[in-house]
């Protein structure tokens, strides 16, 4: 579940929004899905993209897409067709859930994790995966094979690790800043702070005024209103779940005075606060009905 890239190459767009799409129905299977073996029905999911504003050939491509790439696999349920999430799948939402759904945010006190590899020349493709997953993780490259992140209590890189086959191509180490540099010159060599503040930027923007506008008709329950709510925070979860990766948490101390990354944390927190339960709501509908 990694961000696209942004470029000016023809075609660009198209992966992007063809990307998106994908993004969309993956938020869609991990929040609503789970609960029923993570499966859902071909109908039931063209029905709640069109909420979204994606027609049928658009999701039918993209589900076939997500197929191909082993995170949906095809089952047939009560006699209709559907998909349901694959156990690589649901492995990767479960890690994601206390990334994406708490305020996550490293103390000093907590220190350092290190990750340290070595991977031979004939295997250079798990080294690729490697270095993905480490950054997809938060880390930030200290040198070559020595990688850093701060040393969350709910850290998950070994169980990670270990479900991708990797953990004998790196060691983990415990560590605290002693000396030499100052750290806060050196988190903006390990991480670009600029391009994450830029993206929480972006998030806010796309955001903000929903939260205005449920907040001014707080209390409204109307199926119009539940439809609505479930585009709002799937749209929200969907642009949220990449950040907090993205974010490494470094401790408050560490970062710029009024850092953004705060801020829209708190405009995420009380989207879902508002839109979670009603959103839940009308999938319950769209799906029975």
């Amino acid at each position: 579940m990694t961000a696209v890239a942004e470029t000016n190459e023809p075609g660009s767009d198209l992966t992007a929004r063809s990307a998106r799409l994908r993004h969309l129905i993956v938020t869609i299977y991990g929040l609503y899905a789970r609960s029923d073996g993570g499966w859902l029905s071909v109908a039931a999911l063209i029905r709640l993209l069109a909420d979204l504003g994606v027609d049928e050939p658009a999701v039918r491509s993209a589900i076939s897409r997500l197929k191909r790439r082993g995170m949906l696999e095809p089952r047939r349920q009560d006699g209709s067709a559907g998909y349901q999430l694959s156990a690589g799948a649901l492995a990767i939402l479960r890690e994601g859930d206390a990334r994406i759904f708490t305020r996550r945010r490293a103390t000093l006190a907590d220190g350092w994790l290190l990750a340290v590899f070595s991977v031979p020349e004939s295997h250079r493709d798990r080294r690729h995966v490697l270095r993905s997953e480490l950054t997809r993780l938060g880390f930030g490259m200290v040198a070559p094979g020595v990688w850093i992140v701060p040393a969350h209590p709910q850290d998950a890189t070994a169980q990670t690790l270990r479900r991708l086959g990797l953990e004998s191509y790196a060691d983990l180490f415990h560590a605290d800043h002693l000396a030499f540099g100052d750290i806060t010159t050196l988190i903006r060599r390990w991480w670009n702070l600029d391009e994450l503040e830029r993206r929480y930027e972006a998030f806010i923007q796309a955001h903000e005024p929903a939260l205005r506008r449920w907040e001014e008709q707080r209390g409204t329950q109307g199926l119009t209103e539940q439809r609505a709510a479930f585009a709002d925070y799937v749209r929200a979860l969907t642009d949220w779940r990449r950040l907090p990766y993205l974010d490494p948490g470094l401790p408050a101390e560490l970062l710029p005075e009024g850092w953004i990354g705060i801020r829209a944390a708190e405009l995420f927190f009380a989207l879902q606060a508002l839109l979670e339960e009603p959103a839940r709501a009308y999938v319950k509908s769209a799906i029975s009905g």
